[in-house]
């Protein structure tokens, strides 16, 4: 069956694999036994078109799959099977539109982006903090970077796409009616940040009546290592923020140190007088 390879754009959609197998066109060209000069070609939209059996391999190389479908079928059936657009997509931008300062194209794999602070860019280590002002930088911050470590571009990669398919739930199962959980999870990955917090009634506590007043104590916040810079932990407060004003719960104590405090004081507690390690969060009735 033949196969029109000119209804998509083979050079863009090999190197997006390619990017995705973190492979540079040297190491593809090794593995599938095509010639670097012709994958380069290819992935230049140079030249006549590319044989089928030839970007085949080259895609089955790359860990890819070619799915051939019959011109009639269903619209719905070929967006079912049609190859997916990766998850972990890191460009704002094509990056066939990023060059260099000669104006060439850089390496698929390496993710470039652009450099919009300091922390963008991986060479800023003189940097202390990233709090020196511009004038005493020591050298010229390029617009543009890339991190040459495969380890630093599939951690980029892993934060990148947790940040983009996250989502947030209260988990009920299995638990008792006073203690409350929250969950950060990703599909087919499971959980990777959690929240725990229990209630506690002030009428037993202070042993008097206030209509069955209560108040929650958080246990812990915890988040995958690796993701813990990536807002999680402040969103899993917030949706327990929200929930606590749904159930007319006001307030929420927890007791923290080192770094913990700056993070819940990040995320809108307070601290109480005379206990440095202690912090409150007030939580303010929803509108009407």
């Amino acid at each position: 069956m033949a196969a029109d390879l000119g209804a998509i754009d083979v050079g863009a959609t090999l190197r997006d694999l390619r990017r995705r197998a973190d492979l540079s066109q040297r190491e593809l060209a090794e593995r599938s036994g095509v010639p670097k000069s012709t994958l380069a070609r290819i992935e230049a939209g140079q030249g006549a078109g590319p044989a089928f059996r030839t970007v085949e391999r080259l895609v089955r190389a790359a860990g890819g799959e070619v799915i051939l479908k019959l011109p009639n079928a269903h619209s719905s059936a070929a967006a079912d099977e049609s190859p997916q657009a990766p998850n972990n997509a890191l460009r704002d931008e094509p990056q066939d539109e990023l060059r260099d300062e000669a104006g060439r194209r850089y390496p698929a794999h390496l993710d470039v982006r652009r450099v919009l602070t300091l922390k963008d860019w991986p060479a800023a280590w003189w940097v202390h903090s990233y709090t020196l002002p511009q004038r005493l930088w020591p050298v010229r911050v390029p617009e543009l970077t890339y991190d040459l470590d495969r380890a630093r571009r599939d951690e980029r990669r892993l934060r990148d796409q947790t940040r983009a398919q996250v989502r947030f739930r209260r988990a009920f199962e299995g638990l008792p009616a006073t203690s409350w959980r929250f969950l950060a999870e990703v599909p087919e990955a499971g959980p990777v940040g959690e929240l725990r917090a229990h209630e506690r009634s002030l009428d037993l506590l202070l042993g008097e009546d206030w209509g069955d007043r209560r108040e929650l104590v958080l246990e812990s916040v915890v988040v995958a290592p690796g993701l813990r810079t990536l807002g999680m932990g402040r969103q899993l407060i917030e949706l327990l923020a929200r929930e606590m004003a749904v159930a007319g719960i006001r307030t929420i104590h927890a007791i923290a140190d080192g770094g913990n405090v700056e993070f819940l004081l990040a995320c809108g507690f307070e601290l109480q007088a005379g206990r440095p390690s202690a912090l409150t969060l007030e939580v303010r009735p929803p509108r009407p």
